[in-house]
């Protein structure tokens, strides 16, 4: 498989999921009737071989997919008119509503050029968590504070990993807002100060934004930043990815002798917190097994951590998961280190997937959408099943290409 094969079968992936007849609750139950937003980006590694990559991005304004190029080696998409998402004085997200009509919104450039295809970027929702992951490791390896550190947020008091390792592999968005707040403390956000975009746009990672946060550690909508502020494309954040993979091959748009985004401690820090995500319920469904009319998806093992005698999952007092995993864990064949995002509008998901025992597949994918909980077939599902059964396609298609 080559580079344009692979975005060829990306496309035929998500056509046949037929998405635009996704259910949507806020239609009272039709159909979408509109091609969602969906940008999907995947990047295998053979062990022997050169990598193969493709971003495919879908909208209603483009339902048959366009297939992104790139600047130089897996550089900068250089083919797309990236608009900013945006929400208005409600706090809704006015382009995904019903009946939105998006001539009449007022689009913001996120990345690319007028005139090129336009493509609205999705709210990322906690797939920006991975951001703040990697910032704090960051701060960490410039020695301006240490995992083990107590940091107090909000009257709690809790080792700096301890709130990490909650924002990632549960989601916690109170972990989320007291690790915001510490950048701001540490100066790495405030103001127009913000060397937080700054360590992405270093190494070209250009639609990685994070703006307009609170020294209080506010990040939502209601703080001033959320939608429209915080941005991930799917191919930049598969290419962060790419940065903390220490069995990937040197990032090729960058120069050669590069200094690492992260040392080797930190990137194992960050990794650690990914490879024990319990929120196997985009790409990856396998938490989900068991509940009526389970789709599986990427065939991806949840961790032992999170699961009970009796074969059901518990991830917090909030989130458990009845059903009996057992089967679905024994049929697991990959191992698949990632962060997922979940709202109403919008569902999200990108991590690194490695072949367990004797499978060979290694690859990144990352996939950012419109389709959140509001598609999802009732409790305690996230999203629509296709997102699942897309996930499920695509590992099938590397499965036959990495001979697993």
């Amino acid at each position: 498989m080559n580079s344009a094969q692979l975005a060829e079968a990306l496309l035929e992936a998500v056509r046949a999921q037929q998405f635009e007849l996704t259910n949507d609750k806020l239609q009272d139950g039709r159909p979408l009737g509109l091609m969602p937003s969906i940008d999907l980006a995947v990047a295998a590694f053979p062990a022997e071989g050169t990598p193969v990559w493709a971003n495919v991005l879908f909208s209603r304004e483009h339902p048959q997919g366009l297939v992104a190029s790139f600047d130089g080696s897996a550089g900068p998409v250089n083919n797309v008119h990236y608009l900013a998402d945006q929400q208005d004085a409600e706090q809704r997200s006015p382009a995904w509503l019903p009946g939105a009509d998006w001539s009449r919104l007022d689009w913001q450039t996120l990345a690319g050029q007028p005139g090129q295809p336009r493509v609205v970027a999705p709210y990322p929702a906690s797939l920006i968590k991975l951001m703040v992951m990697v910032a704090v490791a960051h701060q960490v390896d410039l020695g301006r504070c240490r995992w083990e550190q107590d940091w107090r947020w909000q009257q709690r008091g809790r080792r700096v990993l301890d709130w990490a390792f909650d924002m990632t592999v549960v989601s916690c968005n109170d972990a989320t807002s007291a690790l915001v707040a510490l950048l701001h403390e540490l100066g790495a956000l405030g103001g127009e100060h913000n060397e937080v975009e700054q360590l992405f746009q270093r190494f070209g990672l250009g639609t990685l934004r994070f703006a307009d946060t609170r020294a209080d550690g506010g990040w939502r909508n209601a703080d001033g930043a959320g939608v429209g502020h915080l941005q991930m494309t799917a191919w930049d954040a598969l290419r962060l990815l790419w940065l903390i993979d220490p069995d990937a091959p040197p990032a090729p748009w960058l120069p050669a002798g590069q200094t690492p985004m992260l040392s080797a401690k930190q990137t194992a820090a960050v990794l650690y917190c990914l490879r024990e995500q319990g929120l196997h319920e985009m790409l990856s469904s396998t938490v989900l097994a068991g509940v009526p009319g389970w789709v599986p998806g990427l065939p991806a093992r949840v961790p032992a951590r999170w699961l009970q005698s009796d074969g059901s999952a518990r991830l917090a007092e909030d989130r458990a998961y009845p059903a009996d995993l057992r089967q679905a864990q024994a049929n697991a064949s990959l191992e698949f280190l990632h962060k997922t995002g979940n709202t109403e509008n919008y569902g999200s998901d990108a991590g690194i997937a490695r072949g367990l025992g004797r499978a060979r597949r290694h690859y990144l994918i990352a996939l950012t959408s419109s389709l959140g909980r509001r598609f999802s077939p009732g409790e305690p599902c996230a999203t629509t099943w296709r997102l699942a059964a897309l996930g499920a396609r695509i590992d099938a298609q590397l499965r036959t290409w990495f001979g697993d």
